[in-house]
């Protein structure tokens, strides 16, 4: 069934505007800035990767802002325990009975900062709650709130202090953008708006104008779904998820879910270009923040100095892509 046109340009409208607050917040860092919309409307996860001091924190936080929902921020520390992210049953001696304390992971939008600085016990509490949207808390499961999205930042692995993410965990995540140093204009505007008249040395979200509910955002996620997908097309992103799978620059390729997070994005991806239908363009400018993550370098491409970038985009270039 096609996707109604006049329904279709109210959606491209409220993007463009969310894209415009989230503008306000972040200087320049477009590509981010989309991404991070594509795994919003694709009801997915997202993993934000960067040095400290490149805006990661204030993306998510001013995402939130923008968002009437409700907001949750868990600052990941080596002495963090699974009970500070769940949440954790206890003892009410006054009235005799067992009361169960919800954790911060109750939220609409999860900001898990630094997520790689906690062991991988307490990484890996997240995970039932990023893959089935509950938690399990002495033996009951508890349904979160819909919207749930996590949006984890963490520094590049060869840090000091940072533990490398689960495999399992690293798959939960639909998109992982990184986030790179601005160019030296946006350095430049980004100096000028934290020093003029200001003694911090922040950016703030106050200017950020609140635009949807969380019904909104269910109501953009069931749309993205009914965004129409050429079969030829949909074959075209499973061949670039199986060559992965062939390279010999790769020890590990993606595995079907990287098939079907790569439509899921592609499909945002096409709604944020006001389209209700899914071009090869969609899959090619999803295909690094969905595959990056999910394949992992043989041991003479890591000596060669080659990347999961690189691979992909040589992967890119040797898959034909369907004409339309």
């Amino acid at each position: 069934m096609p996707i109604d046109t006049e329904k279709l340009q109210q959606v491209q409208t409220l993007l463009q505007r969310l894209q415009g607050e989230l503008a306000r917040a972040l200087i320049g860092q477009r590509e981010v800035v989309e991404q991070v919309l594509v795994g919003l409307i694709a009801d997915g996860h997202v993993l934000i990767e960067g040095v400290p001091g490149l805006g990661k924190t204030l993306l998510v936080k001013a995402l939130a802002k923008t968002f009437a929902g409700l907001f949750g921020r868990i600052q990941f520390t080596p002495d963090l325990m699974p009970s500070d992210v769940v949440g954790h049953t206890y003892y009410d001696m006054p009235n005799a009975r067992f009361v169960t304390r919800e954790g911060p992971v109750f939220t609409n939008l999860l900001l898990a900062d630094e997520i790689n600085r906690a062991p991988a016990k307490t990484q890996a509490a997240l995970l039932e709650a990023m893959q089935e949207r509950q938690v399990t808390l002495e033996g009951k499961p508890l349904a979160l709130p819909r919207p749930f999205m996590v949006l984890a930042t963490q520094n590049p692995i060869e840090q000091e202090g940072t533990y490398p993410l689960p495999e399992a965990q690293m798959d939960r995540f639909l998109l992982k953008i990184r986030i790179d140093y601005p160019s030296a204009e946006e350095e430049a505007e980004l100096t000028r708006r934290v020093t003029d008249g200001k003694s911090g040395a922040d950016l703030s979200v106050d200017q950020v104008t609140t635009l949807i509910q969380a019904q909104t955002v269910l109501a953009l996620q069931q749309f993205a779904g009914q965004v129409d997908i050429d079969a030829k097309v949909l074959d075209y992103a499973v061949a670039l998820v199986r060559a992965t799978r062939a390279s010999p620059h790769l020890s590990c390729g993606a595995g079907p879910r990287g098939s079907i997070a790569l439509v899921r994005a592609a499909r945002a991806q096409a709604l944020l270009g006001g389209r209700g239908f899914v071009t090869p363009d969609d899959i090619k400018a999803v295909a690094k923040p969905v595959m990056r993550h999910r394949i992992a370098l043989a041991a003479e491409a890591e000596i060669e100095g080659q990347h999961a970038d690189g691979v992909i985009a040589a992967l890119l270039a040797q898959v034909p892509a369907p004409r339309q």
